[in-house]
């Protein structure tokens, strides 16, 4: 083990890169430092030093723990294990991954829910929109077949579509139970009035959300939505017609606007039809934005952004045929946005002209190409 060079405090991490010209994984040990938010890589098989110690404003310190996919500098890693002791006794041991499965009746309140989890301090790691089969939920529901409610709890799961996520947190368990609140939802405005069952649901069945009270049962249940084989688990929900395609990038993912942006949409008339969580790498990226190659002067950026951390794609149905999602999501440039159309999407959430929010389908034929994309061609 080499010495520290410095007294700083620091965290070590094992990191993989998958070298697509090689085609092989690459293993580096990551040294990230808090006090000044830097960080320094070595290559494990060449015994080298691979990046020199330089501040990197991009990662956060709370998006280091072991499952999680970061960038540095464009390069996207895994976070295989825990460098060293020290950075596995202070990071690893409280941190826990959940399923929060959003039950049918969340409906238009998808992004009130998605938003009060960010602001208790999860992180969602993993989501798709899908829908339950009666198989499917029962055998979810195992543990509840003796219950009087159980057919018509069956028949409530599988009446539309769910979201299941993983979350990530410290004690995340139990602190999502907590968050839920009690399971019927009049008990819960009462004895819990901020859960999120006393904020939207309505009774014992439909009660908005489901969370496992136990480790092992979180970890069977996250198994039936997202295999660790790498398989795909439940399909979608993608339709596939009068849709345009919408894509929540990576900088609002990563400061918490997820929610947020959800709720205006649907706020705004508009109906999410299909929803997942990508990670998505530099030849996707490449690949999906490369109508605007040679075309857009930023297309090197924004292939950047797209990949530099989760995104959640979305399948946008325009009900109305009045209201175009387009246009609800403003000029590309949010400072032009805030000037011209000071209530849309980018407006709002937007930071620059390559982080400004969402992505949205600029020419209508390309709506059902760029959704068959994300819900056809990468979820397979």
């Amino acid at each position: 083990m080499r010495l520290r060079q410095s007294q700083d405090e620091r965290y070590a991490f094992i990191a993989e890169w998958y070298d697509t010209n090689a085609s092989l994984f690459r293993r580096y040990e990551l040294l990230y430092y808090p006090k000044d938010g830097s960080v320094e890589m070595y290559d494990m098989k060449n015994r080298c030093r691979f990046l020199n110690r330089i501040k990197y404003e991009d990662l956060q310190f709370k998006d280091l723990f072991v499952g999680n996919k970061i960038t540095i500098f464009s390069r996207h890693l895994n976070l295989v294990d825990y460098g060293d002791q020290y950075t596995s006794r202070m990071l690893g041991s409280r941190k826990e991954r959940t399923l929060a499965l959003l039950k049918p009746d969340v409906a238009l309140k998808l992004g009130d829910v998605i938003d009060m989890i960010i602001r208790a301090g999860f992180t969602i790691t993993k989501a798709k929109m899908t829908k339950v089969s009666r198989a499917e939920a029962i055998d979810f529901y195992a543990d509840h077949q003796a219950k009087p409610y159980y057919n018509e709890l069956l028949e409530f799961m599988t009446s539309g579509p769910v979201v299941a996520m993983e979350i990530l947190g410290d004690d995340a368990i139990s602190r999502w139970k907590n968050l839920l609140g009690p399971a019927n939802s009049s008990v819960a405005r009462t004895d819990a009035p901020n859960s999120v069952r006393a904020c939207f649901g309505t009774d014992g069945i439909r009660n908005v959300a489901h969370g496992p009270d136990s480790f092992s049962s979180a970890a069977r249940e996250l198994e039936l939505f997202f295999p660790s084989s790498g398989g795909r688990g439940p399909a979608n929900t993608a339709k596939y017609t009068h849709c345009t395609c919408c894509v929540i990038k990576p900088h609002a993912v990563k400061e918490g606007l997820t929610g947020k942006i959800i709720k205006a949409i649907l706020d705004g008339g508009f109906d999410i039809s299909a929803l997942q969580m990508f990670y998505m790498d530099r030849a996707n990226a490449e690949e999906f934005y490369s109508i605007y190659k040679g075309v857009v002067a930023e297309y090197a950026e924004m292939v950047v952004e797209l990949c530099s951390g989760p995104c959640v794609a979305l399948e946008i149905r325009q009900v109305d045929p009045e209201k175009v999602f387009r246009d609800f999501c403003g000029p590309s440039d949010p400072e032009i946005a805030r000037f011209l159309r000071p209530g849309t999407l980018r407006a709002i959430f937007g930071k620059n002209k390559i982080q400004n929010a969402v992505h949205c389908t600029d020419l209508p034929e390309d709506g059902l190409l760029e959704v068959q994309y994300f819900f056809n061609i990468l979820d397979n």
